[in-house]
C-alpha cells in the first residue's frame, strides 16, 4: 500500500533522514520507533507532502506521491493524527469532526461517518457541542483520532499516538487501534512508547539519526537485545 525508497530528506542545509526504505501493506499495522529527533516526525511529513525528498521516491497504492502537496495526499486515503493532537480548540467538538471531513467523498456521507466515530468514542457524542479545548488530554486525543478517521482514510498515520496520556487513557486508546484494524483500517504508529506500539502492531522499523538500523516482525523486536536495553528499559 505504501512504499517509501531511498529517500533523502533535508530540512534546509541539515539533511534528516538518509536513503530511508520502509514499506507498509493493506491490512498491517506498522511501528516506526525512535528516539526525539530521531526523524520520526520528518517521515510522516514527508509522506504527508509537507517535505519533497531531495532523492528517493514514495508511492502510494501504486501511485508516485513524491511530490503531490498534502491535499491530494489526503483525497488519496492518507490521513494523520499529528503529534501534539492539534484540533481546533476554539470550536466545538462537532465542528472538529466536520473539518476532517475534508475530501469531496468524505462529505457526501458525513452522518454515517461521525456516528461510526461516535460508537468508537462515545464521550465524543457527549461533549459534541463542548468547545474542544476544554476538553481533558485524553478527550482530546479521541478527538484527533476522530477527526483524522473523518476523512474514511485507507491508511491511518498516528504520530506519537501515547504521549501525555495516563496509562488507562493510552490502554483505551489502544484499544481503539485495535478495533480499527478489525474495521479494514491499515495504520502506521509512530513512537516512543516500544512495548504498547510493538505488542499492538505485526511489523516494525527503528529509525536512529534519520536512519532505518533494525526492521523486523515486531516479536523479533521485541526479543530483540538492543531493543530491549535502548526502548524497554531491560
Amino acid at each position: 500500500m505504501l512504499d517509501v525508497k531511498r529517500i533523502n530528506v533535508f530540512r534546509g542545509e541539515a539533511q534528516t533522514l538518509w536513503d530511508l526504505n520502509m514499506s507498509v501493506e493493506g491490512g498491517e499495522i506498522v511501528t516506526v520507533l525512535g528516539a526525539n529527533g530521531s526523524g520520526k516526525t520528518t517521515l510522516v511529513e514527508s509522506i504527508l507532502g509537507l517535505h519533497h525528498p531531495k532523492t528517493g521516491k514514495i508511492t502510494f497504492r501504486g501511485e508516485e506521491i513524491t511530490f503531490n502537496p498534502p491535499f491530494f495526499i489526503a483525497r488519496m486515503g492518507i490521513s494523520c493524527v499529528p503529534e501534539g493532537r492539534r484540533i481546533f480548540k476554539d470550536m466545538t467538538v462537532f465542528e472538529n469532526l466536520e473539518m476532517g471531513a475534508y475530501p469531496k467523498k468524505a462529505r457526501s456521507s458525513i452522518k454515517e461517518t461521525i456516528e461510526w466515530v461516535y460508537l468508537l468514542f462515545p464521550v465524543l457524542r457527549e461533549r459534541g457541542g463542548q468547545i474542544a479545548g476544554t476538553l481533558s488530554g485524553g478527550e482530546q486525543q479521541m478527538l484527533a483520532i476522530g477527526r483524522a478517521l473523518m476523512s474514511k482514510p485507507a491508511l491511518l498515520l498516528l504520530d506519537e499516538l501515547s504521549l501525555g496520556l495516563s496509562p488507562k487513557i493510552t490502554k483505551e486508546i489502544y484499544g481503539t487501534i485495535k478495533k480499527l484494524h478489525q474495521e479494514g483500517v491499515t495504520l502506521l504508529l509512530i513512537e516512543q512508547n516500544a512495548t504498547l506500539a510493538l505488542r499492538h502492531s505485526h511489523r516494525g522499523y527503528i529509525l536512529e539519526t534519520g536512519r532505518i538500523t533494525l526492521q523486523g516482525t515486531s516479536q523479533e523486536l521485541l526479543g530483540n537485545e538492543h531493543i530491549r536495553k535502548a526502548y524497554l528499559g531491560m
